[in-house]
């Protein structure tokens, strides 16, 4: 596996792949890698001849009260896993490597899909997703990117603006990959003690009955949303930040679900901000 701290080297690596023919996936991550992250590189894997890793922890999507500092960085333990899974190369740059010294040039959607959910309550978060994947699109020449879908608003932003940027990259979406106990997995369930992750079981457990009234025959979007919060709510432990249902991957506001639409959840557990969510539909 080969590790690549440089823009110049990654961009002669991804040269040579494609003048051979290869297909190229690309896997961005920001470290602190788990099970979740290795669904994205066996989905690339599969589909693609190369598969590049990012591990990146991208300074211009963090907020100036949010946990840039304090996000886990262990990038040995990471090679050790990604080596495993088979990834070809791994981009891992510093902040000065991808913004230089007068760097000025950003990405912003401004279809309104960037000012809900989590983009209202992070501003300035989707302008630095969509800054640096657009970077390491071009960067690694991809074919195919991989995200998973427990952040599923980043994917319809990314997929937003690789349409508008007219950019040859598929965006391909894989499953929410949870613990045994139903709890989504992020790199941040490191931050919570043992209790604060059995209380946070009540996120997946929340979507599970909306799911289920779903599937019994309600409709109503404040229905549905009152069943998840209802249960949220019984959690002592649970401070709950957002319930939203929007139609998708439009992100458009939904009265009623009669065509795919996204149940997304943001609850604090201590001071751990989890999100999670389901496609109804």
């Amino acid at each position: 596996m080969k590790i690549f701290t440089t823009v110049a080297e990654t961009v002669a690596y991804a040269k040579e792949q494609k003048e051979a023919g290869k297909t190229i996936g690309l896997c961005p991550t920001m470290g602190a890698l788990h099970e979740g992250h290795m669904t994205l590189m066996r989905a690339a894997r599969k589909a693609c001849d190369i598969v590049i890793a990012s591990v990146f922890v991208n300074p211009v999507q963090f907020g100036p009260n949010e946990d840039y500092d304090k996000y886990p960085r262990q990038f040995d333990a990471d090679c050790e896993k990604l080596k495993a899974e088979g990834v070809d190369a791994v981009f891992h740059p510093s902040p000065e490597e991808m913004y230089p010294a007068g760097y000025g040039t950003y990405i912003t959607v401004e279809n309104g899909i960037t000012d809900i959910l989590c983009g209202a309550r992070r501003p300035g978060h989707f302008r630095g997703v969509a800054t640096v994947v657009t970077k390491l699109m071009n960067i690694t020449r991809a074919d195919k990117a991989f995200f998973g879908q427990k952040d599923a608003q980043q994917v319809a932003v990314v997929r937003r603006f690789v349409a508008d940027l007219n950019l040859p990259v598929e965006v391909c979406m894989v499953p929410i990959c949870r613990e045994e106990s139903g709890l989504a997995r992020s790199s941040r369930n490191s931050y919570m003690s043992a209790e604060e992750k059995q209380a946070a079981v009540v996120l997946s457990r929340s979507l599970r009955k909306a799911k289920a009234a779903y599937e019994a025959g309600e409709r109503s979007a404040e229905a549905l949303k009152a069943v998840t919060r209802a249960e949220l709510e019984g959690e002592p432990m649970a401070k709950v930040d957002y319930v939203d249902l929007y139609t998708y991957p439009a992100l458009q506001a939904a009265d009623t679900v009669t065509e795919p639409c996204l149940l997304a959840i943001a609850v604090y557990i201590g001071k751990t901000r989890l999100i999670d969510n389901v496609i109804l539909g």
